[in-house]
């Protein structure tokens, strides 16, 4: 999926493990499949997971979640990743690396909840994020997403043109609902906790429920409006309303998270239709579910 991804396979993980966590060394590793575009997971034995940078560009994540991971997880609701070790470049492989306890589940996009579970979910993401909002900031790194939903803007346009003539969506409809978006009162209030990227496949589900947020690269402070996105990768119009009760958010922030709905839909979309088709499949039903619910009376 990209130019200067690099290799990463079960051989090169034992060895990784082998050489820096010799306590851990000839466990069973097997590759965990994931539509994630940025890292390779393996599962270490059966109580362990290996997370691995494949490109340069999500190398800085790893420091992230080691340093913030364990402030944040005491005051979540929800089961998050526990850092259990922070591999170093070796073996040929460039980038830092981390070892996580593994989180029992399936991610919700290959394994959806149905209606009950995801009516249950939306409570449970609402009170997580509510609970997010909440913890310290201080000395808190800037999320990529915390900032203006129209910095993108250009990117959003050109893909509502391209996917408009092909019939892949209502061009005029995904441009009033990304007007609007951009029309929308600034967040004016102190930067909070964000997770980031709150897709379904970050999300895990057990028994039905709704038990772990997973994959904290993105994690920072800023508006939290683009956490909201989860009303609409994730949620349906039934529960939508369950999640914005619980997570307590104004008017202005509801319509900026439609927007970053809408944004990540189109551009994933756009750049993934050829490349990933399952997250370019995510961004398609984000984007039909923020104009649609924009549009709806």
């Amino acid at each position: 999926m990209h130019a200067d991804e690099v290799d990463i396979d079960e051989g090169l993980v034992e060895r990784l493990v082998a050489a820096q966590f010799p306590q851990w060394a000839g466990l069973p590793v097997r590759a965990v499949r994931s539509a994630g575009t940025d890292h390779a997971m393996y599962r270490l034995g059966e109580d362990m997971t290996v997370r691995l940078p494949r490109v340069p560009d999500a190398a800085g994540q790893v420091g992230t979640e080691q340093r913030w991971l364990p402030h944040l997880a005491p005051h979540l609701p929800l089961d998050v990743p526990v850092p259990l070790g922070h591999g170093a470049p070796g073996e040929g492989y460039a980038f830092a690396w981390s070892v996580y306890r593994w989180l029992d589940g399936e991610n919700l996009h290959d394994r959806p909840l149905a209606e009950r579970g995801l009516h249950d979910a939306a409570a449970a993401l609402g009170r997580f994020l509510a609970a997010l909002h909440r913890v310290d900031t201080t000395g808190a790194p800037r999320s990529f997403r915390g900032g203006r939903v129209d910095t993108a803007d250009d990117e959003v346009r050109a893909a509502i043109r391209d996917l408009g003539a092909d019939g892949t969506l209502d061009a005029g409809a995904a441009a009033s609902a990304w007007e609007a978006a951009v029309r929308a009162p600034q967040w004016r209030g102190a930067p909070v906790w964000l997770h980031g990227d709150l897709l379904p496949g970050n999300l895990l589900g057990h028994r039905g429920r709704l038990t772990s947020v997973i994959d904290f690269g993105l994690v920072g402070v800023g508006d939290p409006a683009c956490d909201m996105m989860a009303a609409w990768t994730l949620l349906t119009a039934d529960t939508r309303e369950v999640f914005r009760e619980a997570v307590g958010v104004d008017d202005a922030t509801w319509a900026r998270g439609r927007g970053w709905a809408l944004r990540f839909g189109l551009t994933a979309e756009h750049h993934y239709r050829g490349l990933n088709p399952a997250l370019a499949a995510v961004g398609h039903r984000a984007a039909a579910e923020a104009v649609a619910d924009h549009h709806r009376p």
